[in-house]
């Protein structure tokens, strides 16, 4: 996920991570998370209030070193906290989303096959907490330090072990489902629209070549056919 010395991976990285978010960036949010979309301030739609109102101070340090592991400050972009990818978290897992207020919780809970998607009897929020409190107790375990201190490489090996489902983390919580949490938050702060507090300044966009909320493309398709297309992206504020 990341490489300080060869930007190129990372991108192709973030555009692999398009396809899976291309609703997130032009819808707003996926349907499964729809979190609360915050108060807007005057610039792009971003949060007016910049500060934590739901993760606790041990969370924030780990969600801040998470999103700039996986979205390092280089020549392509800013680093993921500069880009407020930190932000989203906190409005996500704190709205209606992160608390479950349309997933059904009464069971019976059993172990799914993996096409029969998430089963645990957890919100989104529940899942975060308990995951990045059995991360913290792994890593304090296996490195003697919390994951915010890591190496650069020791973040990358116990997040390709999580996402194989190698680690066992000690509270029970199943590492693979709690990494895929992680990974969905994270295209979904890149590549959501600013309202909803992350891609800063539509910065995610501007990487890609999004043009954002626009929706009259129509006439552009043959005006600008095997051409590119270059326009400065809107978000649901700059049309509002």
């Amino acid at each position: 996920m990341q490489d300080n010395h060869e930007p190129q991976p990372r991108r192709k990285f973030l555009i692999h991570s398009v396809t899976s978010a291309a609703g997130v960036a032009s819808l707003g949010l996926t349907q499964e998370t729809q979190a609360q979309a915050p108060e807007k301030s005057q610039e792009n739609g971003q949060s007016a209030l910049q500060g934590y109102l739901w993760l606790r101070p041990n969370e924030q340090g780990f969600v801040e070193s998470l999103v700039n592991h996986m979205c390092p400050a280089d020549r392509l972009s800013p680093s993921g906290v500069d880009m407020n990818l930190n932000i989203y978290f906190d409005r996500a897992l704190g709205g209606d989303w992160g608390q479950g207020n349309r997933l059904y919780l009464k069971g019976p809970f059993v172990k799914g096959t993996p096409n029969q998607g998430y089963q645990l009897a957890l919100t989104p929020a529940a899942l975060f907490r308990a995951g990045t409190e059995g991360l913290d107790s792994y890593c304090k375990t296996q490195f003697k330090t919390s994951f915010e201190s890591l190496s650069s490489k020791q973040k990358e090996n116990v997040l390709k072990e999580m996402q194989a489902g190698k680690i066992e983390l000690p509270n029970g919580i199943p590492s693979e489902t709690y990494f895929s949490h992680l990974l969905q938050m994270f295209n979904e702060a890149m590549f959501a629209d600013p309202i909803y507090g992350g891609n800063k300044a539509k910065m995610g966009w501007k990487m890609i070549g999004y043009p954002g909320v626009n929706t009259n493309h129509r006439q552009n398709i043959v005006k600008f056919k095997n051409k590119p297309y270059i326009v400065e992206p809107k978000s649901i504020s700059d049309v509002s």
